[in-house]
């Protein structure tokens, strides 16, 4: 068992874990909120808002005086926070929201908004990150795996390590950040290795990749979707076999994240030989939020102890418009003050400088004693022109099952919402290149919606009167991406289109379609 007995060797233990299995969530995220405070009080933010201050509230009798008094933060986004203090950072400045100088900014996909948002990767991060991996890999011994499975290899195909000078910073991919700072006894297991692993062209890393493919034995593939599905097949038709099985006999684990796995699915069943284990991740540019840590679930564990402090913005009409964007004055909660079932927009406190930030996702939780979670959606990737509230997990959903009824493989899918004459439509765009009967697929999805959806079924008989869908080759959704300079890495095909972006995409189909 080389990878845990590595581990063991160079003494990292279940101890953090064991803490959050017998500590209640309230007290470790009280405690980790108080850590940060203590730790952050000497910088520009922790001055402004009287930080020393605050955290005597945390010796009040009252257990919810702390939260009280913290929320005296006002709430940021992106553009709030960037504009107030993260460009400071960015130009070099120490100690603005967090201790030190930022020497890594992620560039994010930036699926919710026109260009890419730089977030400040820490060095404190980057060691919580580790350290949550570490706690993910060690679950495995929940699984039934053979012993001669942890001497196998991890291939984890991710955004270039090259990263970019700029001024007094670096910049690059999440994962290509995370993964230029490895440690060195992870070296032996992962792949594609140092030399792949610095390419930045994206079609040229996956042919080296393919070429080097059949010299090692991966037990674990990590990435996104949509981009091990393209590699996988390039490597089944370059080595001309029938499965990926054929080149990684040993292959049985799929940790994944960033987007749904439900609608991609069908397309993985047909390159494997053997079912794989498929492991969900909640690993996002702002930090390590939560793990699949049992193999009867698909919910999450979410992790309490390591350098994030969670807040929970109930996603309803009180707080949010219809666009997605957060009305003044929210309800916010802390981790013992939420419900189960219901759907939060996440705000985050971090290690990395981020404090009441809202990430812009939506989940929900499935179990609040040992708190697990479900990633719902985006609070801008919905639709709801007419209170259908369409929500990304309901469209994955009904993809999946309309996909396993007709066998088809749809590699992608986006969908527009807007105004039609007096009413309103949904118009789905979907690639596939399998043969499909367009108007039955549609029909078939609007079935499956409307099932999942009581809103949705009510305004389909009102004021939402169509819905039209585009049949699509896969690559044109590829090329789009490219074309947006967000190919490869941790990028992602946004399931819902608005604004700018929307006019941009359907530009290019219409361009693609003349």
């Amino acid at each position: 068992m080389a990878i845990i007995g590595t581990l063991l060797k160079k003494g990292i233990n279940l101890s953090e874990s064991m803490v959050q299995q017998y500590t209640a969530p309230f007290d470790l995220q009280k405690n980790e909120l108080k850590h940060l405070m203590i730790h952050s009080r000497g910088t520009l933010i922790g001055k402004k808002y009287h930080f020393t201050e605050l955290l005597k509230s945390f010796k009040s009798e009252d257990q919810n005086a702390f939260y009280e008094s913290f929320k005296t933060i006002p709430i940021y986004d992106y553009n709030k926070i960037y504009e107030e203090w993260w460009y400071l950072s960015k130009e070099g400045k120490n100690d603005v929201c967090y201790p030190g100088k930022v020497k890594y900014f992620a560039l994010s996909s930036g699926t919710s908004g026109a260009s890419s948002k730089y977030i400040p990767v820490t060095k404190d991060m980057v060691k919580s990150i580790r350290k949550t991996s570490v706690r993910q890999i060690l679950t495995l011994s929940k699984y039934d795996l053979p012993d001669d499975f942890f001497t196998k290899g991890i291939l984890m195909l991710g955004g270039s390590t090259n990263l970019r000078k700029s001024g007094t910073y670096f910049e690059g991919d999440f994962s290509g950040i995370t993964a230029s700072q490895i440690p060195f006894w992870f070296q032996h297991f992962y792949k594609p290795g140092k030399k792949i692993a610095k390419t930045t062209d994206w079609g040229a890393k996956l042919d080296e990749i393919t070429e080097r493919a059949k010299e090692w034995d991966i037990g674990i593939i990590v990435g996104v979707p949509a981009w091990l599905q393209l590699l996988m097949e390039k490597i089944v038709n370059y080595y001309q076999v029938d499965t990926i099985h054929d080149i990684w006999p040993n292959l049985k684990i799929f940790v994944h994240g960033g987007v749904s796995f439900d609608p991609y699915r069908k397309g993985f069943e047909k390159l494997i030989k053997e079912p794989l284990i498929y492991m969900e991740t909640y690993l996002a540019s702002e930090g390590f939020i939560a793990f699949q840590a049992r193999p009867d679930r698909r919910s999450m564990k979410l992790v309490l102890n390591n350098g994030i402090f969670y807040e929970f913005i109930p996603f309803n009409s009180r707080n949010f418009t219809e666009e997605g964007e957060l009305k003044p004055d929210p309800e916010t909660y802390h981790i013992d003050q939420v419900e189960k079932g219901k759907e939060y927009a996440l705000l985050l406190t971090t290690n990395a400088g981020a404090w009441r930030y809202l990430i812009g996702d939506v989940v929900k939780f499935e179990s609040l004693e040992d708190p697990e979670l479900t990633i719902t959606g985006r609070t801008k990737h919905f639709l709801s022109l007419c209170g259908e509230h369409l929500s990304v997990d309901n469209m994955n959903k009904a993809i999946e099952m309309v996909s396993e009824k007709l066998n088809i493989d749809i590699r992608e899918f986006t969908v527009i919402g807007e105004p039609s004459g007096s009413h309103f439509k949904h118009t789905w765009y979907l690639g596939t290149d399998d043969q499909v009967d367009e108007q039955e697929l549609i029909k078939m999805i609007d079935h499956q919606i409307g099932i999942l959806n009581d809103d949705y079924a009510v305004e389909r008989k009102h004021a939402l009167k169509f819905v039209d869908i585009r049949i699509l080759k896969s690559s044109v959704f590829y090329d789009w991406m490219k074309i947006q300079g967000k190919e490869g890495g941790q990028n992602k095909f946004p399931r819902v289109l608005k604004g700018e972006k929307s006019l941009h995409w359907k530009n290019h189909v219409a361009e693609i379609l003349e």
